[in-house]
Parts: structure tokens; C-alpha cells; sequence
């Protein structure tokens, strides 16, 4: 029994307590990013969570409170729950609030304004400018004459048809 090569065997318990340190690493940074308030009742809890889904983060391009994991979306996240439970503030408060000291951008819906204004228009005016050059391109396609063929070509493939 002495006689057996023990290093298989250390590798293999080495092997396991890497995964085992990795798995409890995970589980921690997972459990970090979780936000856990109290609310008063289920309604309550309902109203925040629509609210940290309508507030897009300022530093994320597409990504709403709810789903961002950036230190300033959870500083977000935190002082909604904190105007929401502890001031109670209407959605209407907390949505002026943070437009406030954020601009239009925290908004996923942003309001029609002189400062928005190519928010909105700039998908209209660049699928006007893109049909404009479709209509363009096929105007152009039917313009060209066709193809004219010349009879050595005409009798070309009418030896190329009868062969078959």
C-alpha cells in the first residue's frame, strides 16, 4: 500500500477545494448585488419595483435601475426606496426628483422638449432619408435600358439550349 503514487490522489483534493473556494467566491459577489428592503406590504413593495424599472441608469446606455449592477444605480435604487418608504413621495415627486439632478436621460420616456426634440425626430427624419434613397436607387434601375444582346451572343446560347 506504500507503494501507491499518492499525487493523483492530491490532486484530485487540491482540484476540489479550487472549485469549492470558486463556487463560495460566486455565491458571495452574487449576494452582494442583491438589494433587500423592507416595505410595509406587498402594494408597497410592487410600487418600487416599478420605479427602479422605469429610471434608466446614468451610467449604463440601456439598462434600467432594476437591472444594472453599477455603484450608481444601487445609490439610485437606495434613494428611491428611501423617498418612496421614509418621505413618501408620489411617483411624480421621485420622478421630478431625479430628472432634477439627472436630466431627461434618467428617463426612459423621455417628454417632448427643445432639449429632446432629435430623440424623437431623428428615427423619423433617418427613415425618411432612407426611403428617399430607395425610391432614388429603383428610380435609377428602371431608367437603365436592359441588356441588348448581340446575335453572336443570341447564337451562342442557342447551341448552349439544344445541346441540352
Amino acid at each position: 500500500m506504500d507503494n501507491l503514487p499518492r499525487k493523483p490522489f492530491a490532486k484530485c483534493v487540491a482540484g476540489i477545494f479550487v472549485c469549492l473556494l470558486t463556487l463560495g467566491t460566486v455565491a458571495a459577489h452574487a449576494e452582494s448585488q442583491i438589494d433587500i428592503y423592507p416595505f410595509a406590504d406587498e402594494a408597497e413593495e410592487r410600487r418600487y419595483k416599478g420605479l427602479i424599472e422605469e429610471f434608466r441608469c446614468p451610467k449604463c446606455l440601456n439598462t434600467n435601475l432594476a437591472g444594472s449592477d453599477a455603484p450608481i444605480a444601487k445609490d439610485l435604487r437606495r434613494t428611491v426606496y428611501r423617498l418612496q418608504v421614509d418621505e413618501g413621495y408620489s411617483n411624480q415627486q421621485i420622478s421630478d426628483y431625479l430628472r432634477e439632478r439627472y436630466g431627461d436621460f434618467v428617463l426612459y420616456d423621455p417628454p417632448f422638449s427643445a432639449q429632446t426634440w432629435y430623440i424623437w425626430l431623428t428615427p423619423i427624419g433617418l427613415g425618411i432619408l432612407a426611403l428617399a434613397i430607395l425610391a432614388r436607387l429603383l428610380g435609377r434601375a428602371r431608367k437603365q435600358s436592359p441588356v441588348q444582346l448581340s446575335e453572336t451572343d443570341r447564337g451562342r446560347i442557342a447551341a448552349l439550349i439544344e445541346e441540352k
